[in-house]
Formats: structure tokens, sequence, C-alpha cells
């Protein structure tokens, strides 16, 4: 990949060795393969038009990193389902969807998540967090008025789950993940309540990454090196 542009929404909160495509507008429902179609054949209007962008958003990505044209399917959790030696994410929410993959050996998974920028839902953040992030959230509240963080803290623990995910094939809750954001430079920790996976001897109790606030949307994603990198 060229590193002559400079990297902008999701593609710049993650590495150079993954492939980003994001969208602000829906393609034709012909950009779907025969088998995604079939899955999607009786949904309503607006989760055909999503499923198709994003589908539309991996193949483009795919085939920055050398792969043909495949149907992008889900599993039974309803991840996507991978070319072989390809880890992704995919996103969307209103008005803009993404895809991330890659096959560098480097990295063992990549979550990425898209979310309106705006407060959440009633109830939610009571739902999604643990005690300490309530005093992280009404500290950064005071601080920086302009962002809505119980957002950011949302999607950073979607990005993260979409990580942990392709490791464990297990379930993560939202309050078995304890996470940190940092404010100044735009990253996160979410230090897991849980035991985490193992990979090469080293076992995974934290997932690291990157968000941003911008205009309409926030933006996070988290990766694992398949190196593990102990904390400091």
């Amino acid at each position: 990949m060229s590193v002559d542009h400079v990297r902008t929404g999701i593609a710049a909160l993650l590495p150079a060795d993954v492939e980003v495509d994001e969208r602000t507008g829906d393609v034709p429902l012909d950009t779907l393969m025969p088998q995604e179609y079939a899955a999607i054949a009786h949904a309503v209007p607006a989760r055909r038009a999503e499923f198709a962008t994003v589908r539309y958003c991996a193949r483009r990505a795919l085939s920055r990193l050398g792969h043909p044209a495949v149907p992008i399917l889900a599993g039974k959790n309803r991840e996507p389902v991978w070319p072989d030696g390809v880890v992704g994410s995919l996103t969307h929410c209103d008005g803009y969807r993404a895809a991330a993959v890659t096959n560098s050996p480097d990295i063992a998974s990549v979550g990425i998540d898209a979310e309106v920028h705006q407060p959440l839902p009633e109830g939610v953040a009571k739902a999604v967090t643990v005690t300490g992030e309530v005093q992280m959230l009404t500290r950064l509240a005071v601080m920086y008025p302009a962002v809505h963080w119980g957002r950011v803290l949302f999607s950073a623990k979607e990005s993260i789950y979409k990580t942990w995910f392709p490791l464990t094939h297990a379930w993560l809750d939202f309050t078995d993940c304890e996470l940190v954001i940092d404010p100044e430079h735009g990253t996160f920790t979410g230090h897991l309540l849980v035991p985490g996976p193992r990979i090469g001897g080293t076992v995974i109790d934290r997932f690291d990454g990157r968000w941003s606030a911008t205009g309409r949307q926030v933006l996070t994603a988290a990766y694992q090196p398949s190196r593990p990198v102990s904390a400091p």
C-alpha cells in the first residue's frame, strides 16, 4: 500500500498494513453477490442497503490486498467470515459504512466501530459501564463538554468486542472490560475483567485502540498484534 497519502477516518486509527474502505452513501443492491443477497433478501430496505454497502467496502479493501471478489457471509454469531489468511471488521451507522481488512502476519485481529456522535439513549450508559468508568466519564464531560464521552466508550467497547471475538469465539459483555480513555492522545485501553485469550503463549489482558469524534460520527478502532507486547 502507498504511504504517500494521509490516512483519514478509521484508516487513520489503524496501522498502515490494514486496508480500510469507507463510504457515506449506499451502493445499489446489485453489488451484492448471489449468496449475500439470499442472506438478506427478506430484510427491511435499510438493513439491505447497509449490508450491501459494507460488503462493497470489504471487497474494495480486499482487492487492495490482492484478493478476488468473494461473498462476505455471516457466521452463526453474525460475524463476517473472511477469506483464509485475512482478519477484518465491518461497521455501519447512519451516514457511514466501513470495512477494515489485513493479511499481515503481525496482526491477529482487528475491530472497528462507528456511532453517530450524540448522547447515548436513556439508561444505556448505566448498562455498559463499570464503577471506575462512571467517574471517568463524569470527569471527561467537565473537561471536554463538546464530546459525548458515553458514546466514545460505547463505540470503543464495540471495537474491543470485535477484536476479542475472532480470538475466543465467545461473548464479551460491556461490563467485562474496564475502559480508560486518553482524551489528549485519542487512545483507549480496555482492561479485561475476565480471562483473556492466549496468543503465542501470552495471555492477553487488555486491548488498545484509538478514537476520534469529529463532526457527525464517533470512530474507534482496536487491533491485537500477533506478538503481544507486555504492558509497561
